[in-house]
């Protein structure tokens, strides 16, 4: 299918190499090249390149079914300072920055950085929700009568309903975060060089038949959960198991087990894993897989499109796998700091008005198409993001090779829902569609990684530099 996306540079990798930290923000309001003193100024910190940062040709404009036309001209967070002044008739200023990953976010917290919204992952959302760090949303902005409360109205059931689910403290994280993107976690491969079924299974990361031919996240969080999935694949794929009332709970505590006993073993797996893989990596698996250098990387589901989008401009097909005994659902949310927003209530409707402004179809189009990665917004009763999704995958007229392709459990939360069955290519259904909308099979065997204590992640760091460097274990006393 050829590919109707806009082209992305290296857009938005959750593990981004760090280019902005201390002190780089962009103040956009009107211009001005400091905070007003009669408006509101919003301290936002956010992943790299994982925002809609304007400035697209015309030919990148994305026309839908009906007519609407999407195109980013300015900045989001441009358009946010303007939106937000018609609407409410206040000034806001945002210093945006930006972050790598969760651990940098967490120390510039704990240095004293202050910021109003940040856009951690799950299990930092979690850590920050136990240490008391994080506010829960206003009622208001679950109010669905109020019309510009797009997250409130447009987030998928699904997504709604696995956050209400996940509690730290007997407090739900639907309360705590509002979800931004989410996505698994599989193989990106080459199917010419390695098939579906062997893609499907955990234990491709230490198959001597793929020696050196296997890149690998250089993320202890990620290779923990692969390995956890290596570990109990035979017995949580059993029908045994898989049949019991509570699959779900048991499923989740077998793959977040981190008991000593459990880490030992898994560290032997991940030095298996490291022996036989090409490399552990940041940000190279991706063009390793385009230039065929290695056969199939463990990914996040948003890096994935980009490999295949990347690899197709080349020639080369690639296809997307999550195995079949279980994955990781993860997802980034947007939190308020307690100590930022500190009870100011005009800060606080400028904070959630944010987040608002971003689940707003339209732009929920727009950071999807320039970043890559998958919106938690189904739009509601506004079905322009399954215009966008149709837009992306769905087969023309006379395209014979198809597949019905249902979404209604994202969109609608009803998965036999007609509205939203797609017609899609059949190469989809394993292809970039697959990655950015696993049916709902595959979430139904989907963990959300935990949030472990300070001395859990200590014995798993201990544990992961033994992996990654050398056993501290075999270090001679001085």
């Amino acid at each position: 299918m050829p590919d109707k996306r806009r082209k992305r540079g290296t857009g938005g990798m959750k593990q981004a190499i760090r280019i902005a930290i201390l002190g780089a923000f962009l103040l956009f309001a009107s211009g001005c090249a400091a905070p007003k003193e009669d408006g509101i100024v919003l301290r936002v910190a956010n992943w790299e390149e994982y925002i809609d940062e304007g400035d697209w040709d015309k030919e990148d404009e994305i026309v839908l079914g009906d007519g609407t036309s999407v195109m980013g001209v300015n900045p989001m967070v441009e358009d946010f300072t303007r939106w937000y002044q018609e609407t409410y008739g206040e000034k806001v200023t945002v210093e945006y920055s930006t972050f790598g990953t969760n651990e940098d976010l967490y120390n510039q917290l704990a240095i004293g950085d202050r910021f109003d919204v940040v856009c951690p992952s799950e299990y930092m959302i979690m850590k920050l929700m136990a240490e008391g760090k994080v506010q829960p949303f206003s009622e208001e902005f679950f109010d669905m009568g109020t019309e510009e409360n797009y997250y409130a109205k447009g987030v998928s059931p699904y997504i709604y309903q696995r956050l209400k689910q996940q509690k730290i403290q007997g407090c739900a994280l639907a309360e705590y975060a509002a979800c931004y993107m989410w996505g698994t976690l599989g193989f990106v491969y080459n199917p010419d060089r390695i098939t579906k079924e062997e893609a499907s299974d955990w234990n491709l990361l230490r198959s001597r038949k793929f020696y050196k031919q296997i890149t690998v996240k250089d993320s202890v969080r990620d290779c923990y959960f692969a390995a956890a999935g290596m570990l109990h694949q035979k017995e949580v794929s059993s029908e045994k198991f898989r049949n019991a009332a509570d699959y779900p709970e048991r499923l989740s505590e077998k793959l977040n087990d981190a008991s000593p006993e459990t880490i030992s073993r898994i560290e032997q797996l991940l030095t298996e894993v490291k022996e036989n893989s090409y490399s552990f990596e940041t940000d190279s698996g991706k063009s390793d897989l385009v230039t065929q250098k290695v056969s199939a990387n463990l990914q996040w589901s948003g890096d994935a499109v980009y490999s295949m989008e990347q690899a197709a401009e080349d020639g080369v097909t690639l296809k997307y796998a999550v195995p079949d005994s279980c994955t990781n659902l993860w997802f980034d949310g947007w939190c308020l700091l307690r100590e930022g927003i500190e009870g100011d209530r005009e800060k606080q409707h400028a904070a959630e008005a944010f987040v608002n402004f971003l689940s707003r179809p339209d732009n929920v189009i727009r950071n999807m198409n320039y970043i890559g990665y998958t919106s938690a917004v189904a739009g509601g009763e506004d079905d322009l993001v399954y215009q966008y999704a149709e837009w992306c995958y769905g087969a023309d007229e006379e395209q014979k090779d198809t597949v019905e392709y249902p979404l209604g459990y994202f969109f609608s939360g009803n998965p036999q829902d007609k509205r939203y069955i797609m017609t899609a290519e059949k190469e989809q259904s394993d292809g970039e569609l697959f990655s950015q909308y696993p049916p709902e099979d595959v979430l139904k065997r989907s963990v959300v990684m935990a949030y472990f204590d300070a001395v859990t992640n200590k014995r798993i760091n201990r544990m992961w530099t033994n992996v990654r460097c050398f056993d501290i274990k075999n270090l001679i006393p001085w």
